[in-house]
């Protein structure tokens, strides 16, 4: 690995437990869709990329597929072992998204949840095309904060403009599709990828609120100046906006896939 990607690889390192507890998950209709459309039967092969504590995983285990979750960061991998036990279908293994480990041809679908935009594009397309069967397929999941659904959707995204440099920087909206168009059409190739959209959401305490925040790679790291200002305004976020003692955070899943033409 480079340097550069050694850094991205480790940057979730000291905020695993944030991620466990915060981190939104996806939709069983996604998975439930992705079936349908590409026909997977019981015994159908998942890899989920840059998998992370498993999050994405999950919807695919409760499907009742073999999920393998390749991810570099070892306190990731470890957390998720740990909440998957329940699953026999999942295991977790030490990989990138350009080096998965996996054995060429072996997998039907491979997904990648919120974790595209820190592959290498023609790398992973590469991969990708090695392990998957014949007929298989790619999908890239994100969620996306709907930014207009309520006033603290509206709160929490300048909270984040304000707060967090590198969010700011690269701020342009939360069009993934259009943002990372150039990218998906790199490992997609010449074939046409369809976009599915899901309702999802999170429903959070105070404590909720800050892990979710601690979660994000570009927020200020706990026991910073600037992560005690963060955390000052988000529990005045929380206050002026909470019912019955939560909020609600509102995403749309999106979900790009196809199969990917074996040709550019």
């Amino acid at each position: 690995m480079t340097a550069a990607e050694i850094a991205s690889t480790e940057r979730f390192g000291a905020r695993v437990d944030a991620y466990v507890r915060a981190r939104p998950g996806y939709p069983d209709a996604a998975a439930a869709m992705l079936g349908e459309v590409y026909g997977l039967g019981p015994q159908a092969q998942v890899a989920d990329i840059g998998a992370g504590t498993g999050l994405s995983s999950l919807p695919f285990l409760r499907a009742g597929w073999q999920v393998t979750g390749v991810e570099p960061n070892a306190p990731m991998r470890e957390a998720s072992r740990i909440w998957s036990a329940q699953f026999a279908g999942h295991r977790s293994i030490d990989g990138s998204a350009e080096h998965t480990g996996l054995p060429a041809a072996s997998i039907d679908l491979a997904i990648a949840g919120q974790a595209f935009h820190w592959f290498d594009p023609a790398a992973f397309r590469r991969e990708v095309l090695r392990i998957l069967k014949p007929e298989g397929a790619l999908a890239l999941l994100w969620n996306s904060r709907v930014h207009e659904a309520s006033a603290f959707m509206q709160g929490y995204n300048e909270l984040l403009l304000a707060h967090c440099p590198e969010y700011r920087a690269k701020w342009k909206g939360d069009d993934v599709g259009s943002k990372y168009a150039d990218a998906m059409r790199v490992v997609f190739g010449t074939a046409d990828y369809r976009i599915d959209a899901f309702a999802n959401q999170q429903t959070l305490d105070r404590e909720g609120l800050i892990a979710r925040l601690d979660s994000d790679s570009y927020a200020p790291p706990p026991g910073t100046p600037a992560h005690h200002a963060m955390i000052d305004d988000a529990r005045r976020l929380f206050d002026a906006h909470a019912e019955n003692g939560v909020v609600h955070l509102i995403y749309r899943t999106r979900v790009f896939h196809a199969r990917p033409a074996r040709s550019a």
